[in-house]
């Protein structure tokens, strides 16, 4: 029988002020050993919203957020929520011309950025004239010692034009302690995707979605309890981050450990360093742990819970993963989970009992999948088609794109508005959903569509395959061709591995999606937040013609 939650209909930060009325004395956040406790992050949250109001923010205003993971960003969040302003996420490394298409999008007339990119801001200011700049300093909230370090070590930030944080935040004597209690229907951030086109959008959150997700992912998690602290190393402006590593963790009670810059390379020395219950992040991070030597007679029985998720685990690597946690004394096991920003982040999630390698999980409470064929007719389990879905964490939709909303929202026959994902999968009898393919990454080889996640999958069961991606490529006589690019374990013999894949190949995949080219790299391209760049493989392959 299909579950069903309670959600209140609140803002998101009225319900953290309440979480943070049950559990004052708890630890929020942890930055660099510093920590904030729910009473002060909830004073910090107030103080800035007068800061806020101090400097004319109203409710509805788009307020722009261009910061890391640092406590700033997370009282900003929650401030601009409490004035019932709408937070508008951008990524610190955007380009110019991409800062400045969100600002003009949202008519945001308030920017805080990081100062590091204070020289981008200042360029960004001269094109947007209504635009008041706000720089902070990753350092400024972190322990005496690690600040100072952090001055001796870095370059000095390039000068920009704007305010700084210290001003602003002083001017909360000149504010009012403003609550604007948002409906959750209301739109709480907008965010920023590919979508199903590849086009960034803004995609319109509301308080709702952001409350519901939180609620939909500790039912899911199980076993989570206040106080239990995770690595929230996903970034505050991606779903991802801010849905799960924030506002999830922080609606539950427990701490989130922030960092402001972070690889995946990074990650073993924090998961030792800080003992989180509780991990979630792309593939990347995961990859890296299998490789990495420093886990080597360690003990890894501290982890309870461990989320992959924002792009595909091969099968292969997820089977090398438990096997590795297991050995290092944990017994839990990494849980795959789909979604998209069109929902904040994940909609469903492995049970933390199964051992199916290839599912995705189960809906999350009160949302609902369907496979569809391109007539639209729902399939039947087992027949792969377009993934849609619905309930109450899916976008209110695009912001002033009403067309693309339309295609993407749309009210089927049986009165409910579905999320039309671009994404391919099927389901089983059981109700568990098999994602197959992101429709986009579809590649047509001489009339034929060919799923680069079904070869990737034949490629990554090799041990000696510690990350691969699958790409087409212009050809002239064939539109396409697929090329398959490898990253090989250290030491391993390169010439022996290239005979074992292709005869993995001959074997496992149909001829006409089999590779033309077998590439080895020492590391794939990564997007901002941690994907591999499958369009900079295929960029790297017309740039040699």
């Amino acid at each position: 029988m299909k579950r069903h939650l309670e959600y209140p209909e609140c803002s998101v930060y009225d319900l953290l002020e309440e979480r943070s009325k049950e559990f004052p004395e708890f630890t929020a956040l942890d930055y660099f050993g510093s920590k904030i406790t729910y009473k002060k992050l909830i004073d910090k949250i107030s103080k800035c919203a007068k800061a806020l109001d101090a400097i004319g923010v109203k409710k509805g205003d788009s307020v722009s957020i261009c910061l890391p993971n640092i406590p700033e960003a997370v009282c900003l969040f929650y401030a601009v929520n409490k004035i019932g302003a709408v937070a508008n996420m951008i990524h610190p490394m955007s380009a110019e011309n991409e800062i400045i298409r969100f600002i003009q999008l949202t008519e945001s007339s308030l920017i805080f950025g990081i100062d590091l990119i204070g020289d981008k801001l200042s360029s960004v200011q001269k094109k947007c004239p209504q635009l008041n700049v706000i720089t902070v300093s990753a350092a400024r909230t972190m322990p005496f010692l690690l600040r100072l370090g952090y001055k001796l070590t870095q370059k000095k930030p390039p000068q920009c034009s704007g305010d700084s944080w210290d001003s602003f935040i002083s001017g909360a004597s000149n504010g009012q302690d403003i609550s604007s209690h948002g409906k959750a229907d209301e739109t709480a951030a907008i965010l920023y995707s590919g979508g199903t086109t590849g086009k960034p959008k803004g995609i319109m959150l509301t308080n709702m979605n952001f409350n519901a997700l939180a609620i939909h992912s500790i039912d899911a998690c199980g076993g989570l309890c206040p106080g239990m602290k995770m690595l929230s190393v996903m970034p505050i402006f991606h779903g991802f981050g801010l849905g799960v590593c924030i506002h999830t963790m922080l609606i539950l009670g427990g701490t989130a450990v922030i960092q402001p810059k972070f690889s995946a390379r990074d990650f073993p020395k924090l998961l030792f360093r800080y003992k989180p219950d509780i991990i979630a992040g792309v593939p990347a991070i995961y990859e890296a742990m299998l490789i990495d030597k420093s886990f080597d007679g360690k003990d890894l029985s501290f982890l309870k819970c461990i989320i992959s998720g924002g792009d595909s685990l091969a099968p292969s690597t997820k089977k090398k993963l438990n096997k590795m946690l297991a050995e290092h004394g944990c017994k839990a096991r990494v849980r795959e989970g789909y979604g998209l920003t069109e929902c904040v982040t994940g909609s469903c999630l492995m049970p933390a009992d199964s051992e199916d390698l290839l599912s995705v999980g189960l809906p999350y409470a009160d949302t609902f999948y369907k496979i569809i064929g391109e007539n639209d007719q729902e399939l039947p389990p087992g027949e792969i088609g377009q993934i849609i879905l619905r309930g109450p964490s899916v976008m209110k939709g695009y912001y002033k794109e009403p067309d693309e909303t339309a295609k993407t929202l749309r009210k089927r026959e049986d009165g409910y508005t579905w999320l039309y994902t671009g994404d391919l999968g099927y389901m089983n009898e059981e109700g568990f959903v098999y994602f197959s393919q992101r429709l986009k990454r579809m590649i047509i080889s001489g009339g034929y569509n060919i799923y680069p996640q079904n070869i990737e999958e034949v490629l990554s069961s090799h041990k000696d395959v510690i990350m691969c991606a699958v790409v087409g490529v212009p050809d002239q006589v064939m539109g396409e061709k697929v090329r398959a690019c490898v990253v090989p374990s250290e030491n391993c013999d390169e010439e022996k591995l290239r005979q074992d894949l292709n005869q993995l190949i001959e074997k496992n995949v149909a001829r006409y999606a089999q590779p033309r080219e077998l590439f080895f790299m020492r590391e794939l391209p990564k997007t901002l937040v941690g994907k591999i760049a499958y369009n900079e493989l295929k960029k790297e392959a017309v740039n040699e013609k």
